[in-house]
């Protein structure tokens, strides 16, 4: 098991040099994977430049650990989607990740779907937030996602007769 740390919770909205402190500053602390909140309102905006400089900033500062970035799916369009998912690529992180769970929604199928098919198929792709049961985890899977995250793994898993086929 690894520790995690998320940088810019909630809305990824404070200033790069913060971001970056906040991913050094967790790797000093032990955190062996970095989640990084995208910068929505940057991305709304249209500011591609100033989001994948930030992106390449915090990959760099995580010299090397894994890097997740949550895209925050429920407050996009899936041209934002596609976009974001563009810049994580190019950035050298490692995973598009769909949410918080702090916002008005989850993962869906549709989302990852989108993900996986942008990202392509050896990018991982997790899928977060309101990912309670069994059928809900196999579906997020079938659509591409790599990784889960949820807080019902136990219910998850004791609903479980096997693991699919090529699962984790």
């Amino acid at each position: 098991m690894k520790v995690a740390c998320v940088v810019g919770f909630p809305l990824g909205a404070m200033s790069t040099d913060a971001k970056r402190f906040e991913a050094e500053a967790a790797i000093d602390d032990g955190a062996q994977e970095i989640d990084l909140v995208l910068n929505v309102a940057r991305l709304k905006d249209g500011e591609d430049k100033y989001v994948l400089r930030e992106l390449i900033d915090v990959v760099e500062a995580a010299d090397e650990r894994t890097v997740k970035v949550i895209l925050e799916t429920c407050l996009l369009t899936d041209e934002q989607k596609i976009r974001a998912c563009r810049m994580v690529v190019e950035s050298g992180a490692h995973f598009v990740k769909t949410s918080t769970g702090f916002s008005t929604g989850g993962a869906t199928v549709a989302d990852v779907k989108l993900m996986r098919a942008t990202v392509g198929p050896d990018f991982g792709v997790k899928a977060s937030g309101g990912i309670r049961d069994t059928k809900a985890a196999l579906a997020m899977i079938e659509a591409g996602a790599t990784r889960l995250g949820t807080s019902a793994s136990i219910v998850i898993v004791k609903g479980l007769d096997s693991l699919p086929p090529g699962s984790f």
